[in-house]
């Protein structure tokens, strides 16, 4: 028997003025994350692994750590998610901003040191991606206690801005941090322990750990509500909880057929994280030589673009709000540009080539995320959507760990750029392919959100 329909909105009526001040918050936090991170990557690529004939090692480096926190993210995600529909969502929130700033200080500490083994940066990247998948099913599933129906396009769009806006802010930032000491070598001031610093990689874990605590600060002062269950609906155990989200998926195909698209994009593009610093590395080394630059530099400048076409993108679908209809449009032409976007950063054979890609890829993310986001928002529950969303994020991105691993062992072997363009051009034929799968036409079918915990659709 199928329960009566959610109500249109959960939000109360400042719900939106909470929302702003959550997503403030979290903004900050996800800047100094992305400061951090890639203030990680120049510490592998500058300090741990700097020699030209270190590429295997650091390689290995690169997706060992990027597959220790999408294993981790990707494979907690379901108990994430039940966890989620049973707390409350502020208390879960909190918890792991806490557990944040430990886990930020205990790496600050590591990268200080020139002893620390790679395993014990592989073993906090792991526990990093447990805090983020965890807090990530609380906010993904708090938008629509807190957000009018209408105006959830609009609170995608910003989140996505907030994403291509950490891009953009994170590597300028990390690499002014990372240049302190040097520069206070250079002129013969500031005080003798920070001059004598080898880089001020450690400044940077210590910027996010400050964000951290503003977000832990923000958050305790908010009233964040949590949907009950429905009437009629028996609390099950927490495996039950952990599995319903697969049946509510499995009964519904055109959401399945919608993930597994998204599944063959991670495969595709979640290595850009290992592949980036190798192509700059061993790819574009010659380019960037020539024109005085370093390889610092030059990670920060693409990383910049690939942000500014990122924040435009966010801006435009915030202020736009996407397609009312037909939204599976906005998610799979985006991802055949971003597919081709790809492709031609692995093919560029100058700096500005690359970046002109990138530019193009981070266009692309905000409008693919933001309407594949509004669509699920509207399909599922608000109190089932912890469930859901963890299952949704584990098919969706169970191929990021694979695509992690497979990049390093390729990158290792063969150019770099070769494995890119092979990836990108893969990612745009599945694509465009879709366009043409039925089942995904109905994937907003108003039939869809029925819950029908029988199993009958």
């Amino acid at each position: 028997m199928t329960s009566p329909a959610a109500p249109e909105s959960l939000s109360p009526p400042d719900g939106w003025r909470t929302f702003l001040w959550l997503w403030g918050s979290q903004a900050l936090s996800v800047i100094g994350s992305a400061v951090a991170g890639f203030a990680f990557n120049i510490y592998l690529t500058q300090t741990r692994f700097p020699l030209a004939e270190q590429k295997p090692q650091l390689a290995a480096a690169l997706s060992l750590t990027a597959l220790a926190w999408a294993l981790t993210a990707t494979l907690l995600a379901p108990l994430a998610g039940a966890w989620t529909d049973r707390h409350d969502r502020r208390r879960i929130m909190l918890a792991c901003d806490v557990a944040g700033v430990a886990l930020t200080l205990g790496t600050l500490l590591l990268v200080g040191s020139a002893a620390t083994p790679l395993w014990a940066l592989v073993v906090l990247t792991a526990l990093m991606g447990a805090v983020s998948t965890f807090h990530g099913s609380a906010f993904d599933a708090s938008y629509t206690s807190l957000v009018p129906r209408e105006r959830l396009p609009r609170a995608n769009g910003m989140m996505q801005t907030v994403w291509s806006l950490a891009g953009l802010v994170g590597p300028a930032a990390a690499a002014l941090l990372i240049g302190v000491p040097a520069l206070l070598r250079q002129s013969g001031s500031g005080p003798a322990w920070l001059s004598g610093l080898r880089d001020g990689v450690a400044f940077a874990y210590a910027v996010d750990a400050v964000t951290f605590l503003v977000a832990v600060l923000i958050l305790s002062r908010l009233r964040v509500p949590s949907p009950v269950r429905r009437e009629g609906v028996a609390r099950g155990s927490l495996l039950a909880d952990m599995r319903f989200g697969w049946v509510f998926i499995g009964q519904r195909r055109p959401l399945l057929a919608l993930l597994l698209t998204f599944a063959v994009a991670n495969l595709c593009t979640s290595n850009l994280g290992v592949l980036e610093p190798l192509i700059v590395k061993f790819g574009l080394n010659g380019d960037w030589e020539a024109r005085g630059g370093t390889l610092q530099g030059t990670l920060a400048t693409l990383a910049v673009v690939q942000s500014v076409g990122g924040v435009l993108g966010g801006v435009l679908i915030s202020t736009w709000g996407g397609l009312k209809r037909n939204r599976v449009l906005g998610v799979l032409v985006p991802m055949i540009v971003s597919g081709l976007g790809f492709a031609a950063f692995g093919a560029a054979g100058t700096v500005l080539g690359a970046a002109a890609a990138l530019l193009v890829l981070g266009l692309t993310f905000p409008a693919m995320n933001a309407h594949s986001q509004s669509i699920w928002q509207s399909q599922v529950p608000p109190e089932l959507q912890g469930r859901v969303f963890s299952v949704r994020r584990l098919i969706a991105q169970f191929t990021s760990p694979a695509s992690s691993a497979l990049a390093g062992l390729l990158a290792a072997r063969y150019a770099p750029g070769g494995v890119a363009v092979a990836a990108g051009l893969t990612l745009a034929v599945v694509a465009a392919l879709q366009l043409l799968n039925p089942a995904l036409r109905r994937v907003e079918d108003p039939a869809l959100s029925g819950y029908a915990p029988s199993g009958a659709d």
